[in-house]
This record gives C-alpha cells, sequence and structure tokens, in this order.
C-alpha cells in the first residue's frame, strides 16, 4: 500500500521537471523522504519560488532553472539520471483555448525534448503527466483506456499527442515510457490564486475569505478527485514497472466520483460556514462527467491507492486552514 516503504537501487537520481509546481514539489520531497537524490527542473513560469526554498537545504536536493522548450537545458538535466518525471506542463482547458500555439509549444515540443534527451542520456524510465481530459466527449463511465472520443480542447490534444510520442519513443528506441492520465487531483500546495485555479483550493479559500464561490453550471458535473499522495504512489510504481507495461497510459485516480455541488456543501460543513453559492455558465472544454476505471494500473503498476475523496479532502482542508 502506498508508496513509503518502495525500495529503488541506492544512489539513485530522479529528475522532476515541473519539480516547483504543486503535483512536481510533492513528488521530489517524497522522493527525498525515502531517500534518493531529486534534481528540480523549472522555469518558475506556473511553478513557485517558494516551493523550492522548501526543499533547497535538504541533502540530494537540486535545483536547475530552466525551459524543456530548450534541448539542451533538457539534455544537461537527464546527464546521470536514472528515473525522469515529467510533469512540466501548462495545465487548465480554458487557457489552452485562448493560447493553443503555446500549449503546443509547451506541452508537445518540450515533452518531446525531455523524451529525446532521455533517451540519448541512457534514463531508465520515462515517467509522464497526460490527463483525463483526453478522452473527450466519450459518454461512457467509467473512463477505461482505449475508449476515448473527440478531443475538447488542445489542452487535451497536447496530452494525447505527447502519449503517441510517448508510444513511439517505447517502440522504436527501447525507451521505458508510462503515461499518467490525471484525474482532477488536489491537496496540499495546490495554487488557489488565479482565473485558473483548479476548483477545490479556489473553494476553500474563497469560503476562508468570506467570499461567495461561484460554480460553473448546475453543480452537477461529477468529477475523480484524486488526492495528492495517489499521484506520487503511481509515479514512484511506474518507475519499477516492468518493461512490458512501457508504452501505456494508464488512469489515476481513486476511482470515485463526487458531484461538484455536493463538495461545495462538504466543504462548506467543514469549515462551519453557511453559504449559498453564485452559478455561472458552463467553462468551454469541459467534460460534463468523468471517473476512472483505475484496473490497468492495479494490474500493471500495481497501483493501490490509499486515499479516498473523504480522506485526501481532510488533510487538504487541514493544510489549507494552516498555510492560507
Amino acid at each position: 500500500m502506498g508508496f513509503k516503504n518502495l525500495k529503488f537501487p541506492e544512489g539513485s537520481t530522479f529528475l522532476v521537471t515541473g519539480g516547483a509546481g504543486f503535483i512536481g514539489s510533492n513528488l521530489c520531497e517524497a522522493i527525498l523522504d525515502l531517500g534518493y537524490n531529486v534534481r528540480c527542473l523549472d522555469d518558475l513560469s506556473t511553478g513557485k519560488q517558494e516551493n523550492v526554498n522548501l526543499l533547497a537545504d535538504r541533502a540530494g536536493y537540486s535545483f536547475i532553472k530552466g525551459d524543456i522548450k530548450d534541448l539542451d537545458t533538457c539534455m544537461k538535466a537527464t546527464e546521470g539520471v536514472d528515473y525522469v518525471l515529467n510533469e512540466a506542463a501548462w495545465g487548465s482547458v480554458p487557457r489552452s483555448i485562448e493560447m493553443p500555439l503555446f500549449y503546443c509549444q509547451n506541452n508537445i515540443a518540450g515533452t518531446l525534448n525531455m523524451m529525446e534527451a532521455s533517451r540519448q542520456n541512457g534514463v531508465k524510465k520515462f515517467v509522464y503527466a497526460s490527463s483525463s481530459s483526453v478522452y473527450g466527449d466519450h459518454p461512457v463511465l467509467p473512463k477505461v483506456e482505449g475508449q476515448e472520443g473527440n478531443l475538447l480542447s488542445p489542452y487535451a490534444l497536447t496530452k494525447r499527442v505527447d502519449e503517441e510520442y510517448a508510444k513511439l519513443y517505447t517502440k522504436l528506441y527501447g525507451l521505458d515510457t508510462y503515461g499518467l492520465r490525471y484525474f482532477n487531483v488536489f491537496g496540499r500546495r495546490q495554487d488557489p490564486n488565479g482565473a485558473y485555479a483548479a476548483v477545490i483550493p479556489k473553494f476553500i479559500k474563497q469560503l476562508l475569505d468570506g467570499e461567495t464561490p461561484t460554480i460553473n453550471g448546475d453543480g452537477k458535473q461529477s468529477r475523480d478527485f484524486t488526492y495528492v499522495d495517489n499521484v506520487i504512489e503511481a509515479n514512484l510504481k511506474a518507475c519499477l514497472a516492468p518493461s512490458e507495461a512501457a508504452g501505456n497510459a494508464f488512469n489515476v485516480a481513486y476511482g470515485g466520483r463526487e458531484y461538484l455541488i455536493d463538495i461545495y456543501y462538504d466543504l462548506c460543513k467543514a469549515l462551519d460556514i453557511t453559504r449559498e453559492p453564485n452559478f455561472g455558465p458552463d467553462r468551454a472544454g469541459d467534460i460534463k462527467h468523468s471517473n476512472a476505471d483505475i484496473s490497468k494500473a492495479k494490474k500493471m503498476l500495481g497501483y493501490d491507492p490509499d486515499y479516498d475523496f473523504a480522506k485526501g479532502i481532510a488533510l487538504a482542508i487541514e493544510w489549507y486552514k494552516e498555510n492560507l
């Protein structure tokens, strides 16, 4: 269960791209806690200096300020690295609709640079962040790998293309790649600020600040909200997975289904606040319902998530109360 007893060869070095971001910084911290070396690569465009500072004094941690859009930077960053966890990407479906060219450069070309550098430098495992958005408009629930619909945003397209490149890099070049389709990850250090902030930290901050959150749509959309420690487990277990599992993409979630309006009232209750939400228009490019079948990840990666929504949200609320 979990990741706290996982073992890697002594002296193993991990490169975490996007390591100053929400998921990346949690991965860096977890790997350091296990006693291995971490190199963090981030251009700090969406990652935070404070997440670097948090770990800067830890033995085995180093930080490179650099951009995955630059191949030379990727080549230097992957020298002597055993495992790459590629989290560097720009998120947000609505923002990708506004900035399609940038998303292509960053999320596709940048990820391809990382794969190529990893191949040339003999990296053992290349694990990368994909997304549940690749399921597009396919109506069937739960979402199962291999049953994808029409894509609804440039962001989703970038993740689908990354998966196809990864498949080729495994097949043509023998680089062991593992794609992780994250489903609505939440938890400590997720940024509650800005127009494109994720819904859970945004709601918590607004409620604590005395504001009235706005729910896009009717609140009846559902998501498989996934606590960040489950994501850490999936990444590390992918690094230990057999080569037979390489070239695949896997759903990374808990396998639950929460409705947005229910989450809103759960947060109000947990924070001892009574406040009705506002309702706004649906967001362009959004999937109405999303929950995951995680049997493939269980079978091929040994993924066995510890944190259901209730357990995860209690920990997240506690963290935000202390840190906002």
